[in-house]
């Protein structure tokens, strides 16, 4: 079992900035894929935002490509995701993931992975 806690969501204007933490518990190893999706009340699903993988590769959706940095600090247990030019678009309840097995090109797959907090609200406004 593995226990996700996100902080750090908050409300900002566009073009600032906000840095999200997802607190790892339990059952956790440095080469577990971890990843932040976020989801709209809208939307029928959670969109990946970023991915790093148990090698530490980073992957990025379009949309915040450029923006976003995902890291995670191993002897913290702790993911990040530096959030940068916000934008009204990025409003969303931001979602940390994690799963023991590789992701490959499933990585953005939300229903692949098996651990999730319980999210945290980022609300950018213009």
């Amino acid at each position: 079992q593995v226990d996700l806690v996100e902080s750090g969501g908050g409300s900002v204007q566009a073009g600032g900035s906000l840095r999200l933490s997802c607190a790892a518990s339990g059952y956790t190893s440095s080469t577990d894929c971890m990843a932040w999706f976020r989801q709209t009340p809208e939307s029928l699903s959670r969109e990946g935002v970023a991915v790093i993988d148990g090698d530490g590769t980073t992957t990025y959706a379009d949309s915040v490509k450029g923006r976003f940095i995902i890291s995670k600090d191993i002897v913290k247990n702790t993911l990040y995701l530096e959030m940068n030019s916000l934008k009204p678009d990025d409003t969303a309840m931001y979602y940390c993931a994690a799963d023991h097995a590789t992701m490959g090109t499933l990585r953005f797959a939300a229903d692949e992975y098996n651990y999730w907090g319980q999210g945290t609200q980022v609300t950018v406004s213009s």
